[in-house]
């Protein structure tokens, strides 16, 4: 039989990450850099990235122009925040999958990439429908429907 639970948490608590990391950041600066440097890539090499980077602002112009409230506001830029972080956590877990995989096809790292990417589209649908629960009636009114 394996660890009691006890000693899994135990386990868990005393192993180092720093042991084990690529880079630790020395700083808070540090930590910063390493952040602007993820997006630098994310701009860089994901698609799906430099769309989200056309349709924010658009999804925004719509807030002003359809007066929305405050409280709408809130959860429209939470909705936002909600799809790039899927669409960062996406890139970062396949970069992590690619790196493991060294190369070689595995169906399980196959399954962790289309996961990770079904996440995305998940944020994106329920972005979708609530930004058609919160624009839809503002906008009929004002193109008088």
């Amino acid at each position: 039989m394996g660890k009691s639970l006890w000693e899994e948490i135990k386990s868990a608590r005393q192993t180092d990450p720093n042991q084990y990391a690529y880079k630790v950041s020395e700083s808070r600066w540090s930590s910063f850099i390493y952040a602007l440097a993820g997006f630098g890539y994310m701009f860089r090499w994901q698609r799906n990235v430099r769309l989200l980077t056309l349709i924010t602002p658009i999804v925004f112009m719509m807030g002003l122009w359809l007066s929305i409230s405050l409280v709408e506001w809130a959860i429209i830029v939470v909705m936002i925040c909600v799809v790039w972080l899927a669409e960062f956590l996406n890139a970062g877990i396949e970069a992590a999958i690619d790196l493991a995989a060294n190369g070689q096809h595995h169906p399980m790292a196959k399954i962790g990439k289309d996961v990770a990417a079904a996440a995305v589209l998940l944020a994106s649908i329920g972005s979708a429908l609530v930004g058609l629960l919160i624009f839809l009636k503002p906008l009929l009114d004002k193109l008088g429907v």
